[in-house]
């Protein structure tokens, strides 16, 4: 298209004039004043206009940009009479609006004798939506007899707009009842199709577009602009605007709407109609056309500039003339007629010159169009393969094969979840992210015990070492001091001897916090079946999601034994945490014992230290001495003694001894089983769930859904009808499939067609 763009020279240079950069393979006439009808020139044209209308038929316009013309103008403008005049036929004429759909013409000089056949070309359905598939519907016999032309495509466009009624009903209908007919449609985007074969024409394509109206209701308006704008907008769009020279050029839509899209003219060519209606008085008139037939107005200019016609009035056309006479009486009409007598460039007056620069324009057009065309193919041809192969391919297996298939495969990928040993390692690793948070959780449940009358007077003692304090603390835990301890041993005092310490009142105190990890417990099992779900949803989606019935009906059985392992799950935690009830034991004696002693020790330690020093031996990791601690000391002169290998908490042995002893053993005591009791139920909940749930239900699952859906299918009235039911394909893919496979075809048609052409030329 850069050679029809890019032409040199003056705007008022014809059409006819080859181009500069054209070469020998180019569709452009040799100018050598023999009859162009008989070269290859001519042979070239025919078949690029023959190819041309085998893409239209097969829907290519609605794919790609076509190089085509396209008549657009007032309903006044002289449109309807220029197109008898390119075309030779007489085309419709009622008062208001009588094109109500695109009209193609397409004339052909390869004929001994005058035909016309007319076809129905529909891209779209009654909603005006695209369709799958171009239907092209032949309407009516072949034509012989021009004059019968104008009452088949009266008949032709009410087909058109009729797209409920068969076509064949319109074929006997005289104007009259048509002009009765209750359309369905005001307009339609679908075609009538006109091919005129006469040895006396030019080969030219175009559209003729219902005439552009102002004086209508709004949405009359609005669709015709619209329909003109749909064809004018495409790049490859040759615009032929009809403009009066009886109004202003400023007063034209359809020069308005042509320079919207075609802001620089590149592509437009203005036909200017009734030079006639100018009175010998409009010398101003007469003399700004002059200018810009010419080319020298500054206002209106155009790459292929304007051209001047005088078309036949009611008169003329009453008496049938021929077209030779018409052209006869319009030649002479603008040789003898001033100013446009004196215009140097006589090609730009008449029809005949017109339309051989537009056909020669047009077959520039499509010579320049074809190798992008078939790039434009072959990327829709890939994407629309693409777009194939995302679908998943119709099914092919037996039924009960497809469906015991993907429940097995389902089964086995859940297993791989289970056991880690997938590569979607979500299930494993969100788990693992729950447990850590109840592990978290259990540990903020930690007896708060301070050894001391007032708990003010000490923070949180969270570590034998102090190199630790927990940031989330259970709320449930109470900070117990002394007293609390005393009054816990108090209340549990039975039938002991004296200076005996109730063990109830050490059980009392281990089921304070045993009680709190029934809550933790249940927010990570909670979070678990979460996690589950999510994962039950995604697989099931995966496996199933393609036949909605299946996916439905297997989801459901799936979601049941889910729920059921959930229950289960729940009811084993439950269990899990109850071992962790009376009687509190554990066989782990000696790290017990150890704990047991550290605790008392660092409790003892703690309480002798000055006030003012206790929150630094509670934060000794944090703490900052100016000199060296008091227990560092003490340690190292021992050491210089002889007693090596001691640490601070046998420092407490040298204390001297404590009124609150048995208070402190009770703490110690309580806070040792505290640690052996919460190492032992972080991993206890963790492998509950994943065995009460998880490997439960990867086991319980492949059985239990082939026994319920063999059971149920078996036990209705066909089951082979029921399998077919369960793998019945959503019918939006299927919709999608048929719908891709349909322009897949249409696009390798096409693209065998622009092949096929490029090879035989």
């Amino acid at each position: 298209m850069n050679t029809f763009l890019n032409r040199r020279g003056r705007q008022t240079t014809s059409l006819r004039d080859p181009s500069p950069d054209t070469t020998s393979s180019s569709a452009s006439p040799p100018d050598t004043g023999v009859d162009i009808s008989s070269t290859d020139y001519a042979h070239r044209r025919r078949e690029l206009m023959k190819m041309m209308a085998d893409l239209k038929s097969m829907g290519a316009e609605a794919l790609i940009d076509l190089p085509s013309v396209v008549v657009i103008g007032g309903q006044s403008a002289g449109k309807s009479s220029l197109v008898e005049a390119v075309s030779g036929i007489n085309v419709p004429r009622d008062s208001g609006t009588c094109t109500r759909c695109p009209m193609e013409c397409t004339m052909s000089s390869h004929a001994t004798s005058w035909s016309c056949s007319i076809t129905l070309r529909m891209n779209f359905d009654s909603n005006g939506k695209d369709m799958a598939k171009t239907v092209t519907v032949p309407f009516g016999r072949t034509i012989t007899d021009r004059n019968e032309v104008e009452v088949w495509l009266r008949r032709a466009q009410s087909a058109i707009l009729n797209p409920n009624l068969p076509s064949a009903s319109f074929h006997t209908k005289t104007i009259e009842e048509l002009r009765n007919t209750r359309n369905t449609l005001k307009f339609s985007r679908n075609v009538v199709c006109v091919s005129i074969e006469d040895p006396d024409a030019t080969d030219l394509s175009f559209y003729d577009l219902p005439g552009l109206i102002q004086n209508e209701e709004a949405e009359t308006v609005a669709l015709v602009k619209g329909l003109a704008e749909h064809y004018t907008q495409k790049k490859n769009t040759i615009i032929l605007t009809t403009i009066p020279m009886s109004d202003d050029m400023e007063n034209q839509q359809s020069m308005s709407l042509a320079r919207a899209a075609d802001p620089d003219g590149k592509r437009t060519i203005g036909v200017l109609t009734k030079p006639d209606t100018l009175g010998a008085g409009a010398i101003n008139q007469r003399k700004r056309w002059v200018e810009i037939i010419e080319g020298h107005s500054e206002d209106h200019k155009l790459r292929h500039g304007f051209y001047c016609v005088r078309l036949p009035d009611d008169a003329e056309r009453s008496q049938r003339l021929s077209r030779a006479e018409l052209q006869r009486r319009a030649a002479e009409y603008f040789d003898t007629t001033p100013p446009w007598n004196g215009v140097a460039d006589r090609h730009r007056f008449g029809i005949p010159g017109f339309v051989s620069d537009v056909s020669r324009l047009l077959i520039q057009l499509i010579e320049e169009a074809l190798p992008r065309l078939r790039e434009d193919i072959d990327k829709l041809l890939a994407q629309c393969n693409q777009e194939l192969g995302a679908l998943p391919p119709p099914l092919a297996n037996d039924p009960q094969i497809e469906v015991l298939g993907r429940v097995n495969a389902f089964c086995d990928v859940f297993k791989g979840y289970v056991n880690g040993s997938h590569e979607d390692k979500r299930l494993a690793q969100r788990n693992r992210a729950l447990y850590a948070i109840f592990k978290r959780d259990i540990r903020g449940t930690a007896p708060d015990f301070r050894p001391f009358e007032n708990t003010e007077d000490c923070p949180p003692l969270d570590d034998t070492k102090g190199k630790m304090t927990l940031t989330e603390r259970d709320p449930g835990v109470k900070t117990m001091g002394i007293y609390e301890i005393s009054k816990v041993i108090q209340e549990a005092i039975g039938w002991e001897l004296p200076n005996n310490v109730p063990y109830q009142a050490k059980a009392n105190l281990i089921a304070g916090f045993i009680k709190l990890w029934a809550a933790p417990s249940e927010r990570c099992l909670a979070g678990v079946n979460d996690v589950l779900d999510q994962v039950i949803d995604t697989l099931i989606g995966i496996h199933f999601g393609r036949f909605r019935v299946l996916e439905g009906y297997v989801g459901n059985l799936i979601r049941t034994q889910v729920d059921i392992c959930k229950a289960l799950a729940k009811e084993a935690v439950k269990k899990a945490l109850d071992l962790e009830t009376t009687p509190y034991y554990t066989q782990n004696t000696h790290y017990l014992q150890t704990l047991s002693e550290k605790w008392l020790a660092y409790y003892k330690v703690v309480r002798h230290r000055p006030k003012n020093d206790r929150v630094q031996l509670a934060y000794a990791h944090e703490s900052v001495y100016r000199g060296e601690p008091p227990e560092s000391k003490a340690l190292r002169a021992l050491a210089e003694a002889g007693y090596a290998n001691l640490s601070i908490p046998d420092l407490a042995r040298l204390l001297p001894p404590d009124s609150r002893e048995k208070e402190l053993i009770v703490m110690a005591d309580v806070r040792a089983y505290y640690h052996v009791a919460y190492k032992r139920i972080i991993d206890h909940i963790p492998l509950t769930i994943e065995h009460a749930l998880h490997h439960a239900l990867a086991e319980q699952l492949s059985q239990s859904l082939l026994t319920s859906l063999l059971t149920d299918v078996a036990s209705g009235s066909n089951f082979s009808e029921r399998m077919n039911e369960l793998v019945s394909e959503d019918p939006s893919i299927a919709q999608k499939r048929a719908s891709l496979s349909t322009r897949k075809q249409r696009l390798s048609d096409i693209r065998r067609r622009l092949v096929t052409f490029g090879n035989n030329i």
